[in-house]
């Protein structure tokens, strides 16, 4: 049950990673965690708050796992877009059980499934309070999802990125592999370049800093966080100025 009532954010833009949609066995999607996101998702558009959301592919193909076995890396990278392609279908399609309206583009078109990115109707869009969900990554390889989300917040006007992980935040080390590590509650884009912690790959990274861009990084396996954050609790690694 939502406790707290008072956005204080107006659009956003949430980025998922495909590892966080993987089943228990690392392959395909689990259909559980994709359920509970359409639920913390819908939460927050009745709110009023406008959604957008970049989707990862990395529970169905790694551009390093298939360079492993031969794959060209440029190849790899465009058959990783496809891949978050299938995962944004999968969102749509249960946004619209949940009775989200919700609207899929990719960085190209693939007919009958998703039109092409449009910067005009995506925000037309996102002022009725659809869901967009941003598929194909930036349309170029060589460039992460990552990167995806943070163009697309600066073209969507979108006030902050809030980039789902598998941890509570931003660590001094990984968490997993050092239990001393400490998690920081708030960084400077400075603050994270001087002690040159991992948020994101360095250009998405630099392309939100440089266009003021505020990031929050938060543990997307816990429900009701969403709800959380965009109504001004503190939750997660606050990322800005």
């Amino acid at each position: 049950m939502c406790i707290y009532k008072k956005k204080v954010y107006n659009r956003v833009l949430i980025k998922l990673s495909g590892e966080s949609l993987q089943n228990e066995k690392k392959t395909g999607i689990n259909q559980f965690f994709l359920y509970r996101i359409a639920k913390d998702i819908k939460e927050i558009v009745q709110l009023g708050i406008q959604v957008s959301i970049v989707i990862g592919g990395g529970n169905l193909f790694r551009g390093s796992s298939l360079t492993n076995i031969g794959v060209n890396h440029i190849v790899a990278d465009h058959i990783g877009m496809l891949a978050t392609i299938i995962n944004g279908l999968a969102i749509r399609d249960i946004l619209f059980q949940k009775k989200v309206q919700s609207y899929l583009m990719s960085s190209f078109s693939i007919k009958g499934m998703c039109s092409s990115f449009n910067l005009d109707k995506a925000r037309k869009l996102l002022s009725s309070n659809i869901v967009i969900i941003f598929g194909g990554g930036t349309g170029n390889p060589c460039f992460t999802t990552d990167s995806a989300a943070c163009l697309r917040a600066i073209e969507t006007k979108s006030e902050i990125v809030l980039k789902g992980t598998n941890v509570n935040g931003v660590y001094s080390a990984d968490p997993k592999k050092k239990l001393n590590a400490i998690m920081y509650h708030k960084l400077s884009y400075k603050e994270v370049l001087d002690k040159e912690l991992k948020i994101m790959d360095l250009s998405a990274f630099i392309l939100a800093r440089d266009y003021k861009i505020p990031i929050c990084v938060f543990n997307i396996n816990t429900p009701g966080l969403l709800y959380k954050i965009v109504t001004g609790v503190q939750e997660g690694t606050f990322i800005g100025y």
